[in-house]
């Protein structure tokens, strides 16, 4: 009953990011509406239920973070707050301007994903095509070839050498709990491999501005307040943002 129960947990977890990742699903039929009531129980199966649905509502406080480490969201988000640490930006853009961007742009790459995940599970299961069971395995077959394409082989290893599973035979032989590990530290990978290239230029602009005021004698001046406006007019000139945008978008094909 549990397992049952979690499944369409995950299910109504996935039809709600459907909300924000397409608007086809506006228009989908409306789900049941859950309400909480407090009474005396009859017999010890009902107290059991009650404390399944206790179980099921703590999982369910924990969705958002995994939705957001199953997508792109931990990569974009990281660049761009590498971003503004090289910028030597302390709050500007300020963090809900960073994550509401991260967030954006995690649907638009995960659209098309999140598109399949609606029209070969969430639709078919309100229409009572399928059931909860078939609805998840379907639903969970784009976001795993998504995770999958992104993953690095190296650590995909590790987690299955470390839980001493059988070498899957295919992609799709491969257990969520080692497929999602793997996918989020090649996710910190990739990121942090992007941030030490943006590092670079502002790096040299430090060098240069730090060199010059050593040369003329004013050790006691900071550097980073010639330089700061000097890196801000780099940025601007070259289209910063545009830039590492387009980094990301490209980094996911």
């Amino acid at each position: 009953m549990i397992k049952k129960r979690s499944r369409l947990l995950l299910l109504a977890v996935l039809a709600s990011l459907m909300v924000f990742g397409t608007a086809t699903v506006w228009a989908a039929p409306p789900v049941p509406r859950l309400e909480v009531n407090l009474g005396t129980a009859q017999n010890p199966g009902q107290v059991a239920e009650s404390l399944q649905w206790i179980a099921i509502l703590t999982i369910l406080s924990l969705a958002p973070a995994i939705l957001i480490m199953t997508t792109a969201f931990t990569r974009i988000v990281v660049v761009l707050s590498f971003t503004r640490n090289a910028l030597a930006l302390q709050q500007m853009p300020p963090n809900q301007v960073i994550i509401g961007l991260a967030l954006f742009l995690t649907f638009f790459v995960m659209a098309p994903t999140w598109s399949r995940v609606q029209a070969e599970a969430i639709t078919p299961y309100l229409a009572g095509e399928i059931g909860p069971e078939e609805a998840f395995n379907k639903g969970t077959v784009p976001v795993r070839e998504f995770m999958y394409k992104q993953t690095r082989a190296k650590d995909l290893r590790l987690f299955l050498q470390v839980a001493k599973a059988e070498r899957p035979k295919s992609p799709a032989d491969i257990p969520l709990t080692v497929l999602i590990p793997a996918f989020i530290i090649s996710e910190l990978k990739t990121a942090f491999m992007i941030g030490f290239m943006i590092y670079i230029p502002f790096l040299v602009i430090d060098m240069i501005v730090s060199s010059t005021l050593m040369s003329m004698g004013m050790m006691m001046l900071p550097p980073v307040m010639i330089s700061l406006p000097f890196k801000v007019l780099l940025f601007v000139m070259v289209d910063g943002w545009y830039l590492v945008v387009q980094s990301l978008l490209l980094s996911f094909r």
